[in-house]
Order: structure tokens, then C-alpha cells, then sequence
């Protein structure tokens, strides 16, 4: 029946024919409980014990020594970009092609939850959704700074060699305008459509087969049964499942690092509050304990209010923009962009033969190694969502549908932002906060300075910020602990401000030990073990479908 839940699991089991695996083992069987006083204690030995050890000593290790972090990833960021850019490129490529692929075969009528199950949402409300996961908090950062970096950069980072519209002296070059934005504008939809989508939609299709058909726990390690059988529970499953958590985690901490340092911009652009480390401190200090409050409260009292609040939020800030800019201009732009996207998507993913090594190693690497460090966390999200559709419809609603809406988003926020670099090209506030003197996290409130009612405008876009970060570091932290808790989903709550707590505390580490560098640092470190996993987790899916595709 629809409304039984497989105890092993916490989760339905299959409606209709499907090829469940027969297993013997149970949740939490290798769970240590315990009560240190009046909290209780379930969780998964070793992953939450090597996780939860790990991270402790990083952060003792980046809070006591700083300098010396600060460094080492220094060092690090670089280092790993000029070495596995083309790696990170060709494995993203990877993605989407296999995506399209499953699309288009007979292995797209499976329907996730057996032939007899039904989606639990509507449309209206699972693109919402879908949408919410993955990207509500990155566009807040790079909506502007994107598209208005790649048109202006003085720094040798044009995307594909793109003409430059300024000469050495600042002056605009008309007859390079056109093309420089048309480039600025693919670029940055490149880092934002089909392929980060591609990247998530194989962990969610991933969690969502081996769950909802195959009857397994909702795990990273459930994927691998194909290939690994019963070992999955053992020493190979607790190796996928704590890299997962470092890859979760650092992915988190380096948005809410991201995020305290845009809100503390955007207090000072407004409010005059100084910019500096012991103000984003004491932000990430309060996004964690308002995230805290959230885990209290639950999933109904927490994060589903609070997320509501924050869609509504960012439409009323997107139609803002929309008609303030212009509309009939922001949708001739849209149009644009998504024509110069398709033509340049191929040669943007080529991992071989480029000169455009700033733009290559310094953003894409990045960008790839941060989506997939944040999959484990989308992903599981996505696939709780999406029980009862076909993969085929599922497949293709992950990718194109947010892509769509990213792709918007930056054609209105970056489009407006690179016209106002061309309209004024000695006053524009966006120019002189990202090109001239590069200042990322003020690029946003510099373009919401262009247009009417900057001050209510601005103040939204902190709360926006403030109130995303919050979301993530709760829904993360659910994620993580259900992990380390050896697929439980109602562990308890102690445990989730354990690591509510700690993505706090990371984001301040990594802060002292070297801003902005170290958290990109962390990112590429962890996201680079983790691309194996879903590189090997592909092979997983596809032999997990051939044995479901009989019975749809």
C-alpha cells in the first residue's frame, strides 16, 4: 500500500512489481546508543566517529594555527584547479550526457517507486521545490558578479579568449559591447544550467532507485550495491558515506562563508557597518544559532516556513528588477542568452586546447567541485520529493525546468547590472565594485544602487541571504546527521545540532584561515574524491535500471 513504510528503511516501499533487494541487514545495526544525561545518542559507528572526530580537529588545527591554514590553502586552491580542471570538466560532461542518455532510452519509463506509484506532488509545487534546493543561495552571490566580472575583467579571465568591451584606461569599446555581454552572459549560464542540474539529478536518481524500488535505506552507500553487494555495509560503504559528509559539510560551510560576507557588504552599504572578519563571525555566529532554532522547531515549523517565506521574497525581488531594468529589455536579453548558451555550451565544456585558464581552473573547476559537494545534500532533497515519477519525466524536469529559471535569473540580474556598466560607465557602482576594484560580495547591492528604492531593495537582499543560509545549514545538517546516524531519518535532534553547530564553526575556520581562498580550498579538496563516487555511482544506476525496466 501507498501509505506503508518499510521500517528497515523510514521510507514507502515499493508500489507494485519491482526488483527490491533481499538483504539482511537493518538500520542502525551498527549504531552505538547512549545517554549523556538528558540526550540521547544513535549514531552510526565508525561514519559518525571519524566524520565527527575530523572535523573537530580541523577546526582546532585552522582556529589555532591560522597563518599557517591560511598558507597551505592558499596554496592548496590553485594547485588543484591547474591539475584536475580537466578532470572536474570532462566528468561534469559526463554527467549531463549520461542524463540525456537515459532520457531518450527505454530505461526512461522506470517509475521511481514501482510501477504502481504516484508523484506526492503537483507540478506547481515540486518545481518550487526542485528549484528551492539547489541554487537559492548561490544566485543571491553570483547573480551579478558573474555576468558583469566576465564582461569587464581586466584580469585575463575572459571566457574563451571574449573580446573585452573597456580599454587599459576604462573607456568603453562600442564596437566590442555586443559580443563581450553576449559572452559574459553564456558563460555564467553555463555554470548554472544543465550541467550543475545534470550533477544533482544523478545523486537524486541515485537515492531515489535504490530507496523507493530497490528498498534500501536513503544512504550515498545504497547506490553501490550493484557492484559492491553486501560489503556496502561494511568498511567500502563507511568510506563512501564519510566522504559524502566531508564533501556535505564543506560545501555548506563555504556558502555560509560565501553568505556572511555578502550580508556583512550589503549592512555596510546600507547601514555603514564595517566590513571585516569579526562581523562575518558574528553573522555566521547568528545564521547558526536562527538555524539551531530552526532544527528545534522541525522540518513543518522550521525550515518549510521559513523557505516560503524566502521564495516569496525572491520573486518580489525578481519582479522588482524585472520592471525597474526594463522588461522588454530583460526579456530580449533572456531570449539572447539562451540562444548564445546553446551555441557555447560545447565550446565552453571542451576540457582540452584552452587558453582561457582563469576562467577554466579559477571559475568552472570551482564551480564543478562545489555542485558536487553539495549533491549529497540536494540530492537526497530531490529524491525525496520525486517519488512517483518516471525517469524520463524526472530527468527531464531537474534539468531543464530550474535550468530555465537560473538562466533568467542572471539574464536579469547580470543583464541589468553589464547595461548600467554600459549606460555609465564613469558612475556605474557595479563597475567600480567589480572591475575596478574587485569587491564580489558588494556586486549585488551595487546593481540594486542603479535602481529606484535601493535601500528597501538591499535590505531584502540581506534578508534573503540571512534567511537562505539558514534553510541550507538546517536542511544540511539533516542530511549529515542522517548519514551518520546509518540512514535513520529520525535520529535525535542532539545529534543534528551537533552538526549544525560545527558547519558554524567551519565556515568561521576557514574565515580566520584565509577567507574566501580557504573555503574555495576546502570545496575542491573534498569535491574531488567525491566526483569518483558519482562517476562509479553512473555505472551503479544503470544496472539498477536494466533490472526495473522489465517490469515498466
Amino acid at each position: 500500500m501507498a501509505d506503508e513504510e518499510d521500517v528497515n528503511t523510514g521510507i514507502p516501499a515499493p508500489e507494485g512489481a519491482s526488483e527490491i533487494i533481499d538483504t539482511d541487514y537493518e538500520v542502525g545495526q551498527d549504531n552505538i546508543e547512549a545517554q549523556i544525561g538528558p540526550f540521547g545518542l544513535d549514531i552510526h559507528n565508525p561514519v559518525f566517529l571519524i566524520s565527527g572526530l575530523s572535523v573537530v580537529v580541523f577546526v582546532i588545527y585552522a582556529l589555532i594555527a591560522p597563518d599557517q591554514a591560511a598558507s597551505f590553502f592558499g596554496w592548496l586552491r590553485p594547485t588543484l584547479t591547474s591539475t584536475f580542471d580537466g578532470f572536474f570538466l570532462s566528468a561534469a560532461n559526463i554527467f549531463v550526457l549520461f542524463c540525456l542518455a537515459l532520457i531518450v532510452s527505454p530505461y526512461g519509463s522506470v517509475r521511481l517507486g514501482g510501477v504502481d506509484a504516484r508523484p506526492d506532488y503537483g507540478y506547481a509545487g515540486w518545481f518550487a521545490m526542485l528549484f528551492a534546493a539547489g541554487m537559492g543561495i548561490g544566485l543571491m552571490f553570483f547573480g551579478v558578479l558573474e555576468p558583469a566580472y566576465y564582461f569587464g575583467t581586466p584580469w585575463g579571465d575572459e571566457p574563451l579568449g571574449a573580446v573585452r568591451p573597456f580599454t587599459e584606461s576604462g573607456a568603453l569599446i562600442p564596437e566590442n559591447v555586443e559580443a563581450a555581454k553576449r559572452m559574459a552572459l553564456a558563460a555564467t549560464s553555463y555554470h548554472w544550467a544543465l550541467h550543475p542540474w545534470a550533477i544533482y539529478a544523478v545523486v537524486a536518481l541515485a537515492l531515489a532507485l535504490f530507496s523507493y524500488n530497490k528498498g534500501l535505506p536513503l544512504s550515498i552507500r545504497s547506490a553501490f550495491y550493484p557492484i559492491l553487494g553486501e560489503r556496502v555495509w561494511g568498511w567500502w560503504g563507511h568510506l563512501i558515506d564519510i566522504v559524502a559528509v566531508f564533501a556535505t559539510l564543506f560545501g555548506l560551510a563555504t556558502s555560509l562563508g560565501l553568505g556572511a560576507q555578502q550580508a556583512n557588504a550589503g549592512l555596510e552599504f546600507v547601514y555603514g557597518i564595517p566590513t571585516n572578519v569579526t562581523v562575518q563571525v558574528l553573522l555566521i555566529v547568528g545564521i547558526t544559532l536562527m538555524a539551531l532554532i530552526s532544527v528545534l522547531r522541525g522540518l513543518d515549523g522550521g525550515v518549510k516556513i521559513l523557505s516560503e517565506v524566502n521564495m516569496v521574497l525572491a520573486i518580489v525581488l525578481l519582479v522588482f528588477v524585472v520592471f525597474t531594468a526594463g522588461a522588454v529589455g530583460v526579456f530580449t536579453d533572456f531570449g539572447k542568452t539562451l540562444v548564445a548558451y546553446a551555441q557555447e555550451v560545447i565550446p565552453l565544456s571542451n576540457p582540452i586546447g584552452r587558453v582561457d585558464d582563469g576562467y577554466r581552473e579559477g571559475w568552472t573547476a570551482f564551480y564543478w567541485a562545489w555542485w558536487i559537494s553539495w549533491s549529497p545534500f540536494v540530492g537526497m532533497f530531490i529524491a525525496r520529493v520525486s517519488r512517483g515519477r518516471t525517469v524520463r519525466e524526472f530527468l527531464t524536469c531537474v534539468l531543464i525546468i530550474p535550468s530555465l529559471v537560473c538562466v533568467f535569473w542572471m539574464s536579469v540580474f547580470g543583464g541589468t547590472a553589464i547595461n548600467d556598466m554600459i549606460a555609465n560607465v564613469d558612475l556605474s557602482a557595479v563597475k567600480a565594485n567589480v572591475i575596478d576594484a574587485y569587491k564580489p560580495e558588494l556586486s549585488l547591492f551595487a546593481m540594486l544602487d542603479s535602481l529606484p528604492l535601493a535601500s528597501i531593495t538591499s535590505t531584502v537582499g540581506i534578508v534573503l541571504v540571512i534567511v537562505f543560509f539558514v534553510t541550507s545549514s538546517d536542511s544540511g545538517s539533516l542530511v549529515i546527521d542522517t548519514i551518520t546516524a546509518g540512514g535513520k531519518v529520525d535520529a535525535p535532534i542532539p545529534q543534528r545540532v551537533f552538526w549544525c553547530t560545527f558547519e558554524g564553526l567551519v565556515a568561521i575556520a576557514l574565515l580566520l584561515g584565509g577567507g574566501l581562498g580557504s573555503l574555495q580550498a576546502m570545496v575542491i579538496s573534498t569535491g574531488l574524491p567525491f566526483t569518483i563516487v558519482l562517476l562509479v555511482m553512473c555505472w551503479c544506476i544503470f544496472k539498477g535500471l536494466s533490472q526495473e525496466h522489465k517490469h515498466s
